[in-house]
């Protein structure tokens, strides 16, 4: 008797359809996406005039967040699309005649689901966070230097780290005339500096401005008294510093598992630490979704009652079952953020359909067999 986990050439072939349907669907909807998402980029590439290179990294970076997201959808509709052309093409009932059950016909989708599981697992755990991270920074580092280095003359323009620089003119030289800066990063002593004459360089945190023969004008907080400094050379750092940005409150998308789990008290107040472990949790077990949802495309198609063509009705209620499963699991994700006791809920959304479709599909095939016989 052949074992159940013996590969088949129709496993194989099965297989295959599956695979390349997935990969071209992944790949289609991903490029539909990073092209929606990129736009909201085009005008800082056009306007500043950075290289092609610099955008297709930076919009590069979000493509394995968009994969984790439509991985399981993915998988659904490859399943679904896959197994009613063969039972459209007669040749599930051929399977079905030579001996083949339903459980072992459905091998080939549940070892696709598998993998992709897995694939979703490492991308959620690893590959997601630190490219939303790198994104951030990269997209810091463009904005803080860009906006920096491309100073219009007539316009104020806002550095990130609480800095306004205006300048009068520029020469062909790229000598600015008539600056003003306006510098707020000291709480509560903002300072206004003023200069004749002044140049861009690129420094060892990012663009400097050296200024030559202006003054420095700062209220002090204490005495209320205005402090005036002349100078003949000043050099002016208009990145904002690194301390600022490794004290600022990371993004939940960004930490790590670890530090999801043990997030630093120092950053993240308590009501916020709730917000953590439920998005830990959720990473954990989000994969399932792509076992379920090709279970439930499997039993709808396999479950039907007239064997030699799909039974719509169940394909329709397959696609609703899983659009209240994703508007479930969102707003169950959201109730766990608030309250944590109710993280138990997200696993049992995310395995609970594959748990129910699995017997359900083995259920049927036993009872066909019983009427058969």
């Amino acid at each position: 008797m052949r074992s159940p986990f013996t590969i088949t050439r129709l496993d194989r072939y099965v297989f295959g359809q599956l695979a390349l349907g997935l990969a071209v669907t992944t790949v289609g909807l991903v490029a539909l996406i990073w092209l929606t998402q990129s736009l909201r980029f085009i005008q800082l590439i056009i306007q500043r005039g950075l290289s092609p290179f610099v955008f297709v990294h930076l919009t590069g970076l979000l493509l394995p967040s968009f994969v984790a997201v439509i991985l399981p959808i993915t998988c659904f509709i490859v399943t679904m699309f896959v197994y009613t052309r063969l039972i459209s093409d007669r040749e599930l009932v051929v399977m079905r005649a030579s001996g083949m059950s339903d459980p072992v016909i459905a091998r080939p989708a549940i070892a696709l689901a598998t993998l992709s599981m897995v694939l979703c697992f490492i991308l959620n755990v690893w590959v997601v966070p630190a490219s939303l991270h790198q994104f951030s920074k990269f997209e810091f580092q463009i904005r803080n230097k860009v906006a920096a280095f491309l100073l219009e003359p007539g316009v104020f323009t806002p550095i990130p780290g609480h800095i306004t620089v205006y300048i009068q003119s520029r020469d062909q030289n790229s000598v600015l005339h008539g600056i003003l800066i306006e510098d707020q990063r000291q709480k509560g002593a903002p300072a206004t500096i003023l200069a004749r004459t002044g140049r861009l360089v690129a420094g060892p945190n990012g663009p400097e401005v050296l200024l030559r023969d202006g003054s420095r004008e700062q209220i002090d907080p204490k005495t209320g008294r205005l402090n005036v400094l002349s100078f003949k050379r000043n050099l002016i750092d208009l990145a904002q510093s690194s301390s600022e940005t490794d004290s600022a409150t990371p993004k939940t998308s960004e930490a790590t598992i670890w530090q999801l789990f043990h997030p630093n008290p120092a950053q993240i107040p308590p009501a916020t630490r709730l917000k953590w472990h439920a998005e830990a949790w959720r990473r954990l077990v989000a994969p399932l979704d792509v076992m379920s949802y090709t279970l439930i495309a499997l039993l709808a198609v396999l479950r039907s009652p007239f064997r030699r063509q799909a039974n719509n009705a169940a394909l329709a209620a397959a696609v609703v079952g899983v659009m209240v499963l994703v508007a479930l699991g969102i707003g169950v994700d959201s109730l766990a953020a608030r309250q944590n006791g109710l993280i138990p809920l997200i696993f049992i959304v995310a395995a609970g359909p594959a748990l129910v479709c699995g017997v359900l599909i083995a259920r049927v095939e036993r009872l066909t067999r019983a009427q058969a016989a």
